[in-house]
């Protein structure tokens, strides 16, 4: 009994279908296109039934009434078109299949969203009534990086003579939609990083060093840092107790220690004893630090991602490790960026770079009593692989044996002022001392202050008229005194 109804029922409905008519809408899905290019939507559909309207929506991102508002884009009306525009038959008698497309060129930001496609047929038993069905297909719009970049944090930073620093490279992407893919290589090889927490989720490439013993700690910050438990060897040159072995009890590099009782433990202060050196004025001289490390560093990787208001994405990358100027010097990193709307990847290159022999200029050449006088860094001897000093150096100038000019002990800055220099500082010798996380070097340069024969003339002038005006004020007193005398007489 329950099997007769039920198959019954089907039947009707089955009736039922056929004389209402038939009718399926699909849609192609699309892969991600990349801005500026040219996109067809299509929207197929079978029917046996007698073609009434094809509707395409998209959903506008205005809200309205807390609803997404539909911009119609394309309507086919067969009330009042016999041409099928934008449609393709089969001729099929017994179904009959269509399909609508709608080309957009250069699609826009604007473009990407949800489109749907709307198919109305005739009723079979009613030409009033109209069956509906849609379809919706989604438009991916991707946009590649506009610009990439690599700076320093932290710069202009000093050169650290007594410790090992930090050393942060940030590589910045902007104007990318969805955001990319960020690497660090160098020398051409993939740097094998440590990342935080917050980016094992864009790092494809972690640390895989054999034989390191690590101890994961979360510091104040809330980044994750690796502890390397391993040995320094430590030669002649260094303190007794180098910030090396105190980067061991340290969870990450250029912060507070770890939260816990290995970061609470007290440290002992180092105090190495200052010693003054003689430098000759012909002498540039460099430093390199006086610590080793002997080991090859963690790298330590952090991005973040931020949104933009044109809807791209900016994307920051970090990468930290403890810095070795002896071997980092001349070392050549690059930030490379994958992104699907790029064909090949995106890098920006930066190559470590030591100030070394500043070259100066003195203007004017022959300084004069009474000129203005300035000396200025104008560039540096570089290595083979260098085009630049990088990071940017910091400027120092001091006058030896004294203060400058204008009372000061120390002047910062590429270029030193003195104005309306006095015969005093005739044979005066200035020091000028660039440095960069990567080294320091300083240079001497003397000055020589000639006569001024304009002021040296208008001097001579001066007291030829004081002479001529004290001449003339004793002959008068004379002459007053003589007349004076001979009234009494």
């Amino acid at each position: 009994m329950t099997a007769s109804l039920v198959l019954y029922l089907l039947l009707l409905l089955h009736i039922l279908s056929l004389t209402a008519g038939y009718l399926t809408v699909t849609t192609e899905s699309l892969p991600p296109v990349v801005i500026g290019d040219t996109v067809t939507l299509k929207c197929n559909f079978q029917t046996d039934g007698s073609l009434r309207e094809i509707v395409w929506f998209r959903e506008s991102e205005q809200i309205i009434e807390e609803a997404s508002a539909k911009q119609k884009i394309f309507s086919y009306d067969a009330m009042y078109n016999t041409s099928y525009s934008h449609m393709e038959d089969n001729h099929k008698r017994e179904v009959l299949v269509y399909q609508s497309t709608v080309r957009l060129p250069e699609v826009h930001m604007e473009d990407d969203g949800l489109y749907e496609c709307h198919v109305g047929i005739y009723d079979r038993n009613s030409r009033d009534k109209v069956i509906l069905a849609s379809s919706s297909i989604t438009l991916t719009v991707i946009v590649p990086p506009k610009s990439i970049s690599v700076v320093v944090a932290n710069s202009p930073a000093p050169f650290s003579r007594y410790e090992a620093q930090n050393f942060t490279l940030v590589c910045i992407v902007t104007g990318a939609k969805p955001a990319p893919m960020v690497y660090f290589k160098r020398d051409g090889e993939l740097i094998d990083v440590v990342p935080t927490a917050q980016s094992f989720s864009s790092v494809g490439v972690q640390s895989k060093s054999p034989g390191h013993k690590k101890s994961w700690t979360m510091n104040q910050e809330g980044l994750w840092s690796s502890q390397m438990l391993t040995s320094r060897d430590v030669d002649d040159t260094k303190l007794q107790k180098s910030l090396l072995e105190q980067e061991e009890k340290q969870a990450w590099l250029g912060h507070d220690g770890p939260v816990g009782s290995q970061g609470q433990e007290e440290e002992s202060e180092l105090n190495p004893e200052e010693t003054t050196e003689m430098i000759p004025e012909t002498i540039v001289s460099r430093e390199f630090p006086r610590w080793v490390q002997t080991t090859d560093p963690l790298y330590y990787f952090y991005h973040r991602q931020q949104a933009a208001g044109d809807g791209t994405m900016e994307v920051r990358a970090m990468l930290t490790w403890s810095l070795n100027p002896q071997l980092d010097n001349e070392a050549l990193f690059s930030c490379e960026v994958n992104h699907p709307a790029l064909s090949m990847p995106m890098q920006a290159e930066v190559t470590l770079a030591a100030p070394r022999g500043p070259k100066l200029s003195m203007s004017p050449s022959k300084a004069k009593v009474g000129d203005t006088v300035r000396i200025t860094v104008q560039g540096f001897q570089l290595g083979p692989s260098a085009s630049e000093v990088f990071p940017e150096p910091i400027f120092t100038w001091t006058k030896v044996g004294g203060d400058l000019l204008d009372g000061r002990a120390v002047h910062n800055g590429r270029e030193l002022i003195l104005e309306r220099v006095p015969a005093e500082l005739n044979g005066s010798m200035f020091r000028c001392t660039a440095q960069n996380p990567l080294g320091s070097t300083d240079t001497h340069t003397r000055l020589i202050v000639f006569d001024n024969p304009r002021l040296k003339k208008g001097k001579e002038h001066y007291i030829a008229i004081n002479t001529a005006v004290g001449q003339r004020s004793l002959a008068l007193s004379t002459m007053l005194l003589l007349r004076f005398t001979c009234e009494l007489t």
